[in-house]
């Protein structure tokens, strides 16, 4: 049942805002500051604009990151509230009915989702919407030796069990810690990603509600050492990050874009399912589009729209792979999969359209496409390849689906992974489809 609030804002969509409720808000965002700062507030004044024809302004509500974007629609009054105070409390605004929309920089937790479950299925597509990749950029003084660390070290480190630059090849210097606060999706993902249950925050650790604040302290601190988004990295210098055997790489347009990177993550808007407000649809759908996608690459953020890349030569890189793709550029995706080994999962599903567009943009068809499917670690290489071939031939198959047939897919079995061997990590990261377009 919707609430009162939900209900006057359906009929002032209804009768363009009745008297007595020009003080409404017809949407609110709740969530996270990665998300809530800057891009969800860009993203809504285009939105705003394309719906109403007219000029945007942006207003603090005094209360710390929150914005009020206000316009007007048919001559009366019509704003929106972006809060941005941590993706858990963008939570608890939705479940208490008090936001349409949750912007989370972590996926939904299974707690959330039981919650949930009388309103929607949070998991669905038409509740999660991953609406940008973003980057967990691991941040030191622009004049730190150090180039890089592995995930393992990187936890020990802000374990407080590695105190001294000279430790991991740097100066013979105090290390000082910077995180992120405990209601930020920031410090889920870092926590989830790097401390893994395993290792805990050490107590001197100076904690920030915003992530430029962070990255601003970094980039003045030669001792220091944080973490934030990449979009906030600022003047601080990034370190290319190693997870298990697998090779070290910063966060760049590619890497981050095909989530390769091993700190790369997702950002999500949810909305409870195809029963919440129609408007917060209709937003959803403006972010998706190639639009949208352009307001989140000027953001700072990474677009999910799909532009290929020639890749330079690399050592490590098997010759049979070299010759299988060498009259090919790769493709800003990757296609990964649910529950089970070949049922893609919402982003995929979002994914296959954007392909598509970009074949249509490009003058190219799915004869110009090579689908590269890969597993994680397996005990037998037969089956490696056998689970490879499936994921690649389920990624053809959608797209035939849609209308685009593939001619070329074909699996490489564990080779070549981009993540630590084994468990839930290793089979979500490694456990992919990659795509390459003919030149």
């Amino acid at each position: 049942m919707h609430s009162v609030r939900r209900y006057l804002r359906h009929l002032w969509l209804s009768f363009a805002l009745l008297p007595g409720l020009a003080s409404a808000h017809v949407l609110e965002i709740h969530g996270s500051n990665t998300i809530g700062a800057t891009l969800a507030p860009m993203l809504m004044t285009g939105f705003l604009q394309q719906l109403t024809g007219n000029p945007v302004t942006a207003r603090p509500t005094g209360t710390a990151n929150e914005t009020v974007l206000a316009t007007s629609y048919n001559g009366k009054p019509m704003t929106v509230l972006v809060a941005a105070h941590g993706t858990s409390t963008g939570f608890s605004a939705l479940a208490a009915d008090h936001a349409d929309i949750w912007a989370a920089s972590r996926r939904v937790k299974g707690s959330e989702r039981e919650a949930m479950t009388s309103r929607a299925d949070m998991t669905s597509p038409d509740s999660e919407h991953v609406i940008a990749i973003d980057g967990l950029a691991i941040l030191v003084h622009p004049s730190n030796p150090v180039e890089q660390l592995n995930i393992d070290t990187l936890a020990r480190v802000f374990a407080g069990e590695i105190s001294n630059w000279s430790e991991v090849g740097g100066p013979d210097r105090p290390i000082r810690i910077y995180a992120r606060d405990e209601q930020s999706g920031t410090w889920d993902t870092f926590k989830e990603l790097v401390l893994a249950g395993r290792y805990n925050l050490t107590p001197s650790a100076q904690r920030y509600e915003s992530n430029d604040q962070l990255s601003n302290d970094v980039s003045n601190d030669p001792s220091g050492i944080g973490f934030a988004g990449f979009a906030s990295a600022g003047n601080s210098k990034l370190l290319a990050i190693a997870d298990g055997n697998a090779p070290a790489l910063r966060p760049s347009a590619l890497s981050v874009a095909t989530e390769d990177y091993p700190l790369a993550r997702r950002l999500y808007l949810y909305t409870a399912g195809d029963t919440g407000e129609p408007l917060a649809r209709q937003f959803i759908e403006y972010v998706q589009s190639p639009t949208g996608q352009a307001i989140v690459a000027e953001s700072g953020f990474f677009s999910q729209t799909p532009f290929a890349v020639d890749l330079p030569p690399d050592a490590s890189v098997p010759d049979t792979f070299r010759r299988l793709t060498e009259n090919y550029q790769r493709l800003s995706v990757n296609f990964r999969f649910a529950e089970g080994r070949t049922q893609l999962d919402n982003k995929a599903r979002r994914d296959l359209q954007r392909v598509q567009q970009y074949l249509e943009g490009t003058g190219k068809t799915g004869r110009d496409l090579m689908l590269i499917g890969f597993a994680d670690q397996q005990s037998h290489e037969l089956r490696a390849q056998m689970i490879s071939e499936l994921r690649a031939l389920s990624a053809a198959k959608a797209l035939r689906e849609m209308g685009t047939r593939v001619q070329g897919y074909v699996g490489y079995g564990h080779y070549m992974p981009v993540g630590s061997a084994g468990g839930e990590s290793g089979a979500r990261r490694n456990g992919r489809v990659e795509v390459w377009v003919r030149r």
